[in-house]
């Protein structure tokens, strides 16, 4: 394998899929807004849920604990009913993933049922099953996220989700999908060649395709020690994915500690904002921590989502599982919000300010935070009026 530079260009994206990528864009940046605004006015309802609808997967990757070689699709009816209820829980987020969940003959009714009850509806796949025309099925079932994460560079003992095998796979959705797509960059998976992690950022970031980077964990979800060279080729990727607040948070948040081989301090709310729901119908905490609560979905009810919210996790200091990890940051900030902001963005060397805001943030929080030593009664009705103008404009209750 060459360098990024050796892959063939893209040939591009027509017209009109730019056009429908970039309506479908502005469309899902309100209804995540909304997803934001709904978490921080309660925390009584799930804002993110995995599903599996088949724990088959159609590869072996040494390292995952997630999939299976026999296992039989999940019957549709079952899954839109596990949908409903999630629904009917209040969650706003449903994911699909697996096992590989594009072995389902019927995923595309499961996603177009997630869109039609409202939620957003994202896919975690390994890609080896996308073509242009399943790529353009996804786009009628209304998806709006996918992920691959891709392991190195060429298909190894390991691992085979590489970019040699994906590159094809990459160039078709970036030429076809109307989705955001993400591609996952993986350190810690390939121990010979941990710079291939840079390689497939790069790529990805060449295609125009949305990119981010993960640590790999144990089988419970726990920090793998990362090697010397391995934390420096994670700072070479940093500066490649795309740069976003909620990236750029979370690592200050979290990884910044995980690449050191440091604990995080933080409160785990799976099992209440966040859901694992197995091809059982079981709910647990995340996909490294089955069999907690092991409770089935149907059964599932205010009481166990308050419980779980208060329950405090042993996992939770050395955790790797990004979705809880994110979902978390949504209750630290409703709970703590210049506390966490100053967290978010801590203060550059060279200034006093005790955090480093961006201009759109510093608006925000004037807007809708009231200062903590504010006694000024017309300043509080100020932040408490742009807050309930903001959750009817987005039909938050």
């Amino acid at each position: 394998m060459g360098e990024p530079g050796s892959f063939p260009p893209l040939n591009g994206a027509t017209f009109t899929t730019r056009i429908k990528r970039k309506i479908r864009a502005i469309s899902q940046h309100l209804r995540q807004a909304r997803v934001v605004a709904k978490a921080l006015h309660s925390p009584r309802h799930p804002i993110v849920a995995h599903i599996v609808p088949i724990r088959r997967c159609n590869l072996s990757c040494t390292y995952c604990n997630e999939y299976d070689d026999f296992s039989q699709p999940v019957p549709t009816a079952v899954m839109l009913r596990r949908v409903d209820r999630l629904i009917e829980l209040g969650t706003t987020v449903i994911t699909i993933s697996g096992g590989e969940p594009l072995l389902h003959p019927e995923l595309d009714e499961i996603i177009r049922h997630i869109r039609s009850r409202g939620a957003f509806a994202t896919l975690i796949t390994n890609g080896y099953l996308l073509t242009p025309d399943r790529i353009r099925l996804l786009n009628r079932a209304g998806l709006d996220h996918l992920q691959i994460s891709i392991d190195n560079a060429t298909p190894d003992e390991v691992s085979k989700k590489s970019l040699k095998v994906l590159d094809k796979k990459l160039q078709w959705l970036a030429e076809f999908a109307e989705f955001q797509v993400n591609i996952n960059s993986v350190i810690g998976t390939s121990v010979q060649h941990p710079e291939d992690a840079t390689q497939v950022a790069r790529r990805a970031a060449e295609l125009g395709l949305v990119t981010t980077v993960g640590i790999v964990h144990d089988g419970g979800g726990q920090l793998r020690p990362l090697s010397e060279q391995q934390q420096q080729v994670y700072q070479e990727v940093v500066s490649v994915v795309t740069k976003s607040f909620s990236t750029f948070a979370y690592y200050n948040q979290f990884q910044k500690n995980l690449v050191r081989g440091l604990s995080n301090d933080w409160h785990c709310r799976a099992g209440s904002r966040y859901l694992y729901i197995c091809e059982n119908g079981l709910v647990h905490y995340c996909s490294q921590q089955r069999g907690f609560p092991g409770i089935p979905l149907e059964q599932y009810g205010q009481e166990d989502l308050e419980r779980e919210y208060h329950t405090v996790k042993p996992c939770a200091p050395y955790c790797t599982v990004s979705c809880v990890h994110q979902v978390s940051m949504i209750d630290q900030f409703r709970e703590r919000p210049l506390e966490v902001l100053g967290r978010f963005f801590p203060s550059k060397s060279d200034q006093g300010m005790p955090y480093d805001l961006p201009i759109t943030i510093r608006v925000l929080a004037w807007m809708f935070l009231p200062s903590a030593h504010s006694t000024i009664t017309s300043r509080r009705l100020l932040t408490h009026t742009f807050t309930r103008v903001a959750l009817w404009f987005m039909r938050v209750k």
